[in-house]
């Protein structure tokens, strides 16, 4: 199910939280940004407009066995989730599936990273992921999956990071035109 009619202030805290990521990137000494490109070096970050065609309400499809997964990492590590469930929806005219993964420390959010046909034209090359919380407001195991707020991983901005890669099975053969955009500067070595 679509929710179409986000509330009227939706577009705007999908900017106020863009322009917290880019102060905080920019000047943050948290900032995943290597010390070199902070500051008035700030390349920006890159989005698509909000769009509430990429805005969805549905319910996790659990699987009955939760099975535990080992994702490889972009610096040949590992790290393991529990496959839990999966969202199924249409985008671009075809149907898509998304599996849902908790992290094995007990948590109860979801990780729903997805790489898709923008990958390496518009978006980072390696994907984007989606963090889902619990929202008490939903009822009847309802989720918000908004591709609005998808992310580029840390890796996008400096490889002085370890990423967990996107599992082919979340591996889309439709555009996702909503979230973040490709880094408009090149990752860089860890001089952080």
């Amino acid at each position: 199910m679509v929710e179409t009619s986000p509330s009227d202030d939706w577009a705007a805290q999908i900017e106020a939280q863009r322009q917290a990521k880019r102060e905080q990137f920019r000047d943050s000494g948290r900032s995943p940004l290597p010390v070199s490109m902070r500051g008035d070096a700030f390349p920006g970050l890159a989005h698509f407009e909000p769009d509430s065609a990429y805005r969805f309400v549905l319910p996790l499809h659990e699987h009955d066995e939760k099975e535990t997964v080992t994702v490889e990492t972009t610096a040949d590590g590992e790290q393991t989730y529990r496959r839990w469930g999966e969202f199924r929806f249409e985008a671009d005219g075809e149907s898509v599936t998304l599996q849902a993964y908790r992290p094995t420390d007990g948590s109860d959010r979801f990780w729903v990273p997805f790489r898709d046909e923008t990958n390496g034209e518009t978006t980072y090359g390696a994907g984007r992921y989606l963090d889902l919380e619990p929202d008490p407001d939903r009822v009847d195991g309802e989720w918000v999956v908004d591709f609005n707020v998808a992310y580029n991983p840390t890796c996008a901005y400096n490889h002085a990071y370890e990423c967990p890669l996107i599992p082919m099975e979340n591996w889309l053969d439709v555009p996702i035109e909503a979230g973040e955009k490709e880094f408009p500067a090149a990752p860089a070595g860890a001089d952080n």
